[in-house]
This record gives C-alpha cells, sequence and structure tokens, in this order.
C-alpha cells in the first residue's frame, strides 16, 4: 500500500487508535503488527524475507558481541556481512551480472539458460539490508552494542513508515526510542500530521502533476522535440525531489504521530553551490552513511596517496552509490559522475576561491546554485533513462529551436497544470527558506485558533482542488 492510498490511511489511523487507547505495553505490538500487515500487504514473500534478514542479523550481533576471540568475531563478521550483500545482490543486480554474463559468454560462442524473471524484487529491501549492515560493523566495531530484544530490533529493521525507502536509520538512534511506551502528546501528534500534509501535497500536487508529461518525453526519447528534451532534463530533479522528498515528510511525520524521531533526508538541496554540499542535503541518511561506511575507511587505507587517495575514495565510494541504485551501466556513470564532480571541486578548490574574490561573493553564489542544480541535472539522464543508447540520443538531441512554435514549451500541459505546478514550485521554496529561518509549522500552531483553523481550511481546499488523486508510486520504490 502507498502512503497516498486509502488502504494505508486505514491502517494509519487504526493504529493511532490503538496505539493510544490500549496499555501502553501493547504500543510495540501495535507497530509489529502495523508493519507486518504493511509489508505482507504488497506480497506475503516481502515479509518473510524481511524477516529472515532480520533474525540472521540479530543473532550474528548477538554472537559478535559475545566471542572474545578476535579471529572468531572477525570470521562471524565477515560471514555476515557476505551473507547480507550477497543476499542484496541476488534480488537487486542478478538482471544486470545475467546480462553482462550473456554478453561475456556470447564471446566464446558459449549459450547457458539463465534467467531471473521468476525473481520479484522485495519492495524496502535495500533500505532494511543497509540498516542491518550498519548494525553489524557498528557491533563489530564497539560502537553499538548487541540488542537483547529481538521485538525491538525488529521494529527498528520494519517500522512501517520507514519500511519502503527509508530514512536509512543507525541503531543507536532508534532502538533506544524502543525502550519505553510513549504518552499522547498532542503537540507531538499534531505537528506529525501537518509535516504528512506537506508530503502529501509535495506528492500529489507537484510530483504527481509532472510525471505523466515528463514520463511521456523521457519515455520516448526518440519521438520528442529537442526543446521538449531540454526541459524535461531540467524539471525531472524537481518532480524527483517533490516524489522523494515528500515521502519522507509522510514517514517522518507519521513516526512522530508515534512518538519516534526520524532522521532528515532533505535539507534545502537547491540551495547548495557546490555538488559536495549537495550530497550533505540530498538523500542525508545515505549520503552519510556511504561516507561512514565506505568512504572514510577506503580513504583511510589510501592515506599514503595524499589527495589522490581522496579521489580514489570518492569515485569508488560514488560509483558503488550509483550501484546501489540500481544494476545497470547507466547507474555506474550516475555515480562516477558525482565522483568527479566532487573530486574536481577539491582539486579546483584555489581556482574557485580565485574566481569568487573577482566576480563578487552575490554573483559568484548566484553562479554556483544554478551550475550545481545544471550537473545534478546533466548526471540525472542516466539516472532516469533505461538504457545508454537513450542517454546518448537525449544529450545529442538537445535544442533551443521551436520548429513547432513556443507551444512545444508546454510540453502538451494545459494552462491549469502549469499556472498550478509554477504556483505549487514557488509556494514549496518560499515554504523552505521560511522554515530555514523559522518553523512555520510551529508559529501556526501558536496563532489564534480562527487564524490557525482559517490557515488549515486553506490548505485542505487547495489539497482538495488541487491534488491529483489516485495512488501513485514512489519513484523510490524501485531502488
Amino acid at each position: 500500500m502507498m502512503f497516498t492510498s486509502w488502504e494505508f490511511v486505514l491502517l494509519f489511523v487504526c493504529s493511532v487508535v490503538l496505539y493510544y487507547t490500549l496499555p501502553r505495553k501493547f504500543q510495540k505490538s501495535v507497530l509489529l503488527l502495523a508493519s507486518f500487515c504493511f509489508a505482507a500487504y504488497f506480497n506475503l514473500m516481502f515479509l518473510v524475507i524481511a524477516l529472515a534478514i532480520t533474525g540472521v542479523t540479530f543473532y550474528l550481533g548477538k554472537f559478535i558481541g559475545r566471542q572474545e576471540n578476535d579471529v572468531t568475531r572477525k570470521r562471524i563478521f565477515c560471514a555476515g556481512m557476505v551473507f547480507l550483500i550477497l543476499f542484496l545482490a541476488v534480488f537487486k543486480y542478478l538482471g544486470f551480472i545475467e546480462s553482462n554474463l550473456q554478453w561475456l559468454l556470447g564471446l566464446v560462442r558459449i549459450s547457458v539458460e539463465f534467467s531471473t524473471k521468476g525473481f520479484l524484487f522485495p519492495l524496502g529491501i535495500s533500505f532494511y539490508t543497509f540498516q542491518a549492515l550498519s548494525y553489524l560493523v557498528d557491533v563489530y566495531w564497539g560502537d553499538e552494542n548487541p540488542e537483547r530484544s529481538l521485538p525491538d530490533f525488529t521494529l527498528y529493521m520494519l517500522f512501517f513508515m520507514k519500511f519502503l525507502s527509508g530514512p536509512i536509520e543507525r541503531a543507536g538512534d532508534f532502538l533506544p526510542q524502543s525502550k519505553e511506551g510513549k504518552a499522547f502528546d498532542y503537540e507531538g501528534v499534531t505537528y506529525g500530521v501537518k509535516l504528512m500534509c506537506i508530503g502529501l501535497m509535495k506528492k500529489m500536487i507537484i510530483a504527481d502533476r509532472l510525471a505523466p508529461y515528463l514520463n511521456d518525453i523521457l519515455g520516448s526519447v526518440e519521438s520528442t522535440s529537442g526543446v521538449q528534451l531540454l526541459l524535461a532534463g531540467l524539471l525531472y530533479p524537481i518532480e524527483l525531489y517533490a516524489d522523494f522528498s515528500g515521502y519522507t515528510d509522510i514517514a517522518i511525520g507519521g513516526a512522530m504521530v508515534f512518538g519516534y524521531k526520524l532522521s532528515p533526508n532533505f535539507n534545502r538541496p537547491f540551495t547548495a553551490k557546490t555538488i559536495t554540499d549537495f550530497w550533505r542535503r540530498w538523500h542525508m541518511t545515505l549520503s552519510f552513511w556511504v561516507r561512514d561506511y565506505l568512504y572514510q575507511p577506503i580513504a583511510a587505507s589510501k592515506r599514503y596517496w595524499g589527495q589522490w587517495g581522496i579521489v580514489y575514495a570518492l569515485i569508488i565510494t560514488f560509483v558503488l552509490l550509483g550501484l546501489w541504485h540500481g544494476g545497470g551501466w547507466n547507474f555506474v556513470i550516475y555515480g562516477l559522475i558525482q565522483g568527479l564532480y566532487i573530486s574536481y571541486e577539491m582539486l579546483a578548490a584555489g581556482f574557485r576561491g580565485k574566481l569568487e574574490k573577482f566576480t563578487g561573493k552575490s554573483v559568484f553564489g548566484v553562479y554556483s546554485v544554478v551550475r550545481t542544480y545544471l550537473l545534478f541535472a546533466i548526471s540525472l539522464v542516466f539516472f532516469r533513462l533505461d538504457t545508454l543508447s537513450e542517454v546518448w540520443y537525449m544529450f545529442s538531441h538537445l535544442s533551443l529551436s521551436l520548429p513547432h512554435g513556443i507551444k512545444e514549451l508546454r510540453m502538451g500541459m494545459p494552462d491549469h497544470d502549469i499556472i498550478v505546478l509554477v504556483a505549487a514550485i514557488v509556494l514549496l521554496f518560499v515554504y523552505e527558506y521560511f522554515m530555514s529561518k523559522r518553523d512555520l509549522l510551529k508559529a501556526v500552531s501558536r496563532q489564534r485558533a480562527v487564524v490557525r483553523w482559517g490557515i488549515y481550511y486553506l490548505f485542505i481546499f487547495l489539497f482538495l482542488v488541487f491534488g491529483e488523486f489516485g495512488s501513485k508510486d514512489f519513484i523510490y520504490l524501485q531502488f
């Protein structure tokens, strides 16, 4: 069930009612039951697989924690890491391996029957497997004590508000929250509901309004004009951001309703002046995960290479980050581009400083924000299109010409949709700007009842009138 579906609304409301009306000792059971129903709703095997990974990780952590022999601890740890990585690879990368294996075998004229069509990709597996990997690493490094409660650990892994697409939580942040019952906190619950509404508006007014038009263009690049390809490439980052940050707002807000705090995942990424800063603001839990568990260990192992060791670590880390998004050469190149961007920024820091002094801080700041957005948009072409041939076609046919007149700039959108979309995007960025200065949601709650409810009814009206209803998948479900 999607966060935008009526099935989810029913599950969420029933869970909240039971959570706060039953004795506190049953709260964890309510969340576990809701999480099991949520995962099994898509496919019963999704729940079985998630529970299998959870059980294996839980007991491996206990085994690692109780071993005093360093060699034995290392062997158990390595076995667990290999198991989790291979398990993820089987479901996520077998198609990629198959296609390349067949190509390699074709070189020596060997024919094999090897098909992955029977495999069903379990939703959420990338996110909860990363949680499992970080947990084992933290236990092995001694940064986290092995969890003793299987129900608590299961909730950490399967909590339904973050099951599908994160945020990717660390055990040390989430598990302590599950140890005590939660009293009903009116301010926390209402704040969470407001945040969920903001997420729904991002998703259903911006992302879902843009999606059909961009899907038509990017789904058939060879039959689309060059200027429409250019517009689609420039607008896709906004669709992706509204979709994924909307999902994150719903997840974080829903968790707040139950008294849980999840990690933030976005921090105004389109205000970043460098790609380095962009990745500190975009999908933050994934960025910090790869920083702590991939980049820093790799960079430390190559520290004697100097700055080239850092470049090496960046390239490897971002290639793996690209592969995390999916098995395909387009994702490899997407990650490689990010690594090259950041490496260049590090090596050219001195030149950029001189350029800033020459042009002035304000001019250079605007240039840097635009440049960062355009570089990210270029890389997302590899992320969005299915094949490299489509990518090359799109890049080679970008154009500013309007052979059929200015109507091409509409991308098939009626005036109503254009007006609503432009207004919603502007309001989103204005909202985020003021949220960076002051928490608007808390400020609204402190207003007089007539003002407060007037604002609420206005937003409900706008949502009902301009929202694109009909359950549509979130983009990051495929990862």
